[in-house]
């Protein structure tokens, strides 16, 4: 019983960290670039001053 249910919270924190993972990926202006800092005519402008390669569009 101990077993299987230690076992399903180690599943369950997978998971979770995969989702988190995964969110991150898929966000405009990540790996390295700082985040979302504006939008601009439609594109999203990084903190880092580079506009994202993101083929998704912003509004103010």
């Amino acid at each position: 019983m101990i077993r299987a249910l230690t076992l399903a919270l180690i599943g369950i924190g997978a998971l979770l960290i995969a989702l988190g993972t995964a969110d991150a990926r898929n966000t405009p202006c990540s790996q390295g670039k700082g985040g979302i800092k504006a939008c601009q005519n439609g594109k999203f402008l990084c903190q880092d001053g580079s506009i994202s390669a993101s083929k998704k569009k912003c509004s103010r």
